[in-house]
C-alpha cells in the first residue's frame, strides 16, 4: 500500500525545511533556524507514528501534535522572512505548503475528534 497524500506531502516539506535550515546555518544563523527544523521536520515525524497509530485515539493525539508543529513552523517561516533571513520567494514557497499541511491536518483532526470523542463517552 502506497504512502498517504499527507505522508508524502509532510515528507517533502521536512526535505525543504532540512535544505532551508543548511541555508541558513551558511548565513550564520543558528537559533531561530534551529527551531524551524524542530517544528518542521516533527510534522511529517509525528504523522509517521500516527500512521502506526494502535488507537483511534492515539492516532488523532498524533496528528494535532502534528497541527501544532505545522502552526509553530509557520510562525517560525514568518519570522524568518520578516527578519531578512529568508527572502521574499522562500517565504512565500515554505509557507504556501505549511498552510497545505496546516489545512490538511485540520481536515483529518475534525474528522477524528467526533470520533474519539464518540469511543470516550461509550465506555
Amino acid at each position: 500500500m502506497g504512502e498517504s497524500v499527507l505522508s508524502e506531502k509532510s515528507f517533502d516539506f521536512a526535505l525543504s525545511i532540512v535544505n532551508t535550515y543548511k541555508t541558513l546555518r551558511e548565513k550564520g544563523e543558528y537559533v531561530l533556524s534551529k527551531q524551524m527544523l524542530r517544528s518542521g521536520t516533527s510534522i511529517g515525524a509525528n504523522v509517521a507514528e500516527a500512521n502506526m497509530a494502535q488507537t483511534l485515539a492515539d492516532f488523532s493525539s498524533k496528528m494535532y501534535i502534528a497541527l501544532k508543529e505545522a502552526n509553530e513552523t509557520s510562525y517560525w517561516l514568518k519570522l524568518l522572512g520578516r527578519a531578512g533571513y529568508l527572502n521574499q520567494a522562500e517565504t512565500n514557497e515554505l509557507t504556501e505548503k505549511c498552510r497545505e499541511l496546516l489545512r490538511m491536518l485540520i481536515a483529518t483532526t475534525k474528522k477524528t475528534a467526533p470520533r474519539k470523542q464518540q469511543l470516550n463517552t461509550e465506555h
